[in-house]
């Protein structure tokens, strides 16, 4: 079984949803530190050719540090803003409609956990990228958050019996082809070849958050690209 996992973020790049479908399960990594000024929380759009923060608020404090404890600040105010920048930025994009009615389900969620909230997110976007990974969530394996870094990996796939563990390529500096072998457990990178589509005419500005994506593309030409990456093994 190939698993794979990551701290759940605000409309994630095209890279995470091919990490989501390519393995046979995904981990919400949502008992982990939450960072401020992170992806947790914000993602690029493009606003008249300029690339800007579609971004949500959490209350600061709190009983801890991990992302599950966070709560959102989301208004009504700041929601009517955020849906009226991506009305702004993208009503002239070919799939407008679609996009804006997913980016309304998403941010209108009446739910003040900052994880629930972005789960919920992470599987709207699934669902329209026609993703039908199984998908939990790391902090439903108690005393996983009391490993370190890739001791917390052996332990979700020892768990959950996987022999494949994928990561986003960021992760090779983090993680040694040969530790992980020594678990049993085969380590791959996922390195995306994300392909260039039209902007409004501009220069492509690649890794934008797949709201971008998904104003310029169809669903079935978003799901074609789930599939244009290669891995880096060992």
């Amino acid at each position: 079984m190939t698993l794979a996992g990551n701290q759940p973020y605000l409309f994630p790049y095209l890279g995470y949803w091919q990490l989501i479908h390519a393995a046979d399960r995904f981990l919400i990594a949502d008992d982990y530190d939450f960072i401020r000024h992170g992806w947790v929380t914000r993602n690029r759009i493009l606003v008249n050719g300029e690339v800007q923060y579609l971004r949500v608020e959490v209350h600061r404090g709190g009983p801890s540090r991990h992302i599950c404890d966070k709560r959102l600040a989301l208004t009504p105010d700041r929601l009517s803003e955020r849906l009226r920048t991506l009305e702004m930025a993208y009503h002239k994009a070919p799939f407008f409609a679609e996009g804006y009615a997913l980016a309304e389900k998403v941010l209108g969620l009446p739910e003040d956990n900052l994880a629930l909230f972005l789960e919920h997110g992470i599987r709207q976007v699934c669902a329209y990228l026609g993703i039908e990974t199984p998908i939990g969530r790391s902090s439903d394996l108690p005393g996983n958050d009391r490993f370190k870094r890739e001791e917390r990996i052996y332990d979700f796939c020892a768990r959950l019996g996987a022999d494949t563990y994928i990561n986003a390529p960021g992760g090779q500096q983090l993680y040694s082809f040969e530790e992980f072998e020594r678990r049993g457990i085969r380590l791959r990178f996922l390195q995306s070849k994300l392909p260039p589509y039209p902007q409004f005419g501009g220069p492509f500005v690649e890794r934008l958050s797949i709201l971008d994506a998904i104003m310029f593309n169809s669903p079935e030409a978003l799901h074609a690209m789930l599939d244009e990456y290669v891995f880096i093994d060992g």
